[in-house]
C-alpha cells in the first residue's frame, strides 16, 4: 500500500487543494510511481506497452525488495502499558523461531511510544535507526522519520492505524519472500485504459472506508471519476492517503474477483486531473495498473476494503490477477 495511508484528513485535504491545476508527470514510471505516465493519451501503443511492462516488472523486484511486502513475518496490537516482543512464548508480541528469547519492551501510555531494555538488557546488536539500542522514544510510521529497529536479519516498526499501534516484523529471509514466484497479469489492453470526467465534490466528502481489521476509518474524496466501458457509464470514488500525495487513490472492486482476481478487492493510482481535484477535468484510468493489496500476499497487512459505490457490477479483466490460486 503506498506510504501512510492512515493520516489525518484535514491535512490531506489542506495539501492536495493547494496542489498547481494540473499535476506533472514527476511521478512517472522512472521513479516506480503506481500510476507513471497514466495520465497521457494512448499514442504510440508499443511505447506505451513498453512502459507497462517495465512498471510491472518494477512492481515485482519491489514487492521482493528487502523491505517489500513479502518480508512480513509478524504483526501484534500493543496494549497501554508495557509489551514485550521477541521469540518468547511469553511476549506480548511473539517473533517465532526469530531472534533473542526477549528483544525489548514497548510502553505505550496515552499515545506516546517508548522502547525500554528486557530483564536482560537490550542485545548487543539490536540497533534503533543505526545505533545501539538504549531506553529512548519511539516514533510510529505516521511520523516524518519513523524509528527502525533491527536485529540479525529482523526490521521492526511501530506502525499506527486509526487509535491503535502494533509492531510489524520484516524478515529478509521470510519464506513468503523466499518462495516468490512472480506476479500474474492480463495481457496489456488498451481498451481499459480509459479517459474519463472528473467531477469535483464541492465541498469534498468524507468516505467509510472499511478494513480488513473489522474498523471504518474515515478519508475524503476530492470528487468522482465517470467513464464508460463496454458501454457502461461507470463512477468510481478515489481518496487522498497522503499529505503529500499527487495521486488519486482507487480502492475497487469489480466482477472479476469472483474468478481470476483477489476476491477483496485491487487498487489503482491515478494522478491528479488536469484542473486539480477542485475543479471539473479529465483524467485517464488505466485499469492495466490495478495491482492487489497488500493482503493478497501476507496476513500481515492491514488493508482497506472498497467501499460499496466502488464494488462494480462490470468485469474489467485486465491489471494484476490473484496471486494465489
Amino acid at each position: 500500500m503506498k506510504k501512510r495511508f492512515w493520516l489525518g484528513t484535514t491535512l490531506v485535504l489542506a495539501v492536495a487543494l493547494s496542489q498547481p491545476l494540473a499535476a506533472g508527470s514527476a511521478s512517472g514510471s522512472a521513479s516506480g510511481s503506481a500510476s507513471g505516465s497514466n495520465d497521457k493519451s494512448p499514442g504510440d501503443p508499443t511505447s506505451w506497452q513498453r512502459d507497462l511492462l517495465a512498471w510491472r516488472a518494477q512492481r515485482a523486484t519491489k514487492l521482493q525488495g528487502p523491505e517489500g511486502w513479502l518480508s512480513l513475518i509478524a504483526l501484534g496490537w500493543l496494549k497501554e502499558g508495557d509489551n514485550s516482543f521477541g521469540s518468547a512464548g511469553d511476549c506480548r508480541v511473539q517473533i517465532a523461531g526469530k531472534g533473542p528469547a526477549h528483544i525489548a519492551i514497548v510502553r505505550l501510555e496515552n499515545g506516546a511510544l517508548r522502547l525500554l531494555p528486557p530483564a536482560e538488557g537490550f542485545p548487543k546488536d539490536l540497533l534503533v535507526d543505526g545505533q545501539p539500542a538504549k531506553q529512548q522514544t519511539l516514533l510510529a510510521d505516521d511520523a516524518d522519520q519513523p524509528s527502525k529497529l533491527t536485529i540479525g536479519t529482523l526490521t521492526i516498526i511501530v506502525i499506527h492505524r486509526d487509535d491503535q499501534f502494533a509492531l510489524r516484523v520484516k524478515d529478509l529471509q521470510a519464506p513468503t519472500r523466499v518462495a516468490f514466484h512472480g506476479l500474474r497479469w492480463y495481457t496489456p489492453n488498451a481498451t481499459y485504459r480509459v479517459h474519463a470526467r472528473w467531477i469535483p465534490y464541492n465541498p469534498p466528502k468524507m468516505l467509510d472506508i472499511p478494513t480488513v481489521l473489522g474498523t471504518t476509518t474515515h478519508l475524503p474524496a476530492p470528487g468522482v471519476a465517470e467513464f464508460t466501458l463496454d458501454g457502461q457509464v461507470l463512477r468510481l470514488e478515489p481518496v487522498l492517503e497522503d499529505p503529500k500525495s499527487t495521486e488519486l487513490f482507487f480502492i475497487m472492486r469489480d466482477t472479476t474477483s469472483k474468478t481470476t482476481t483477489y476476491g477483496a478487492g485491487r487498487f489503482l493510482y491515478s494522478e491528479f486531473p488536469d484542473h486539480g481535484v477542485s475543479q471539473p477535468g479529465e483524467l485517464w484510468l488505466d485499469f492495466n495498473r490495478l495491482i492487489n493489496p497488500p493482503c493478497a500476499f501476507t496476513a500481515y497487512a492491514t488493508c482497506p476494503l472498497p467501499p460499496p459505490q466502488n464494488r462494480l457490477s462490470a468485469p474489467i479483466p485486465a491489471g494484476e490477477q490473484r496471486y494465489h490460486d
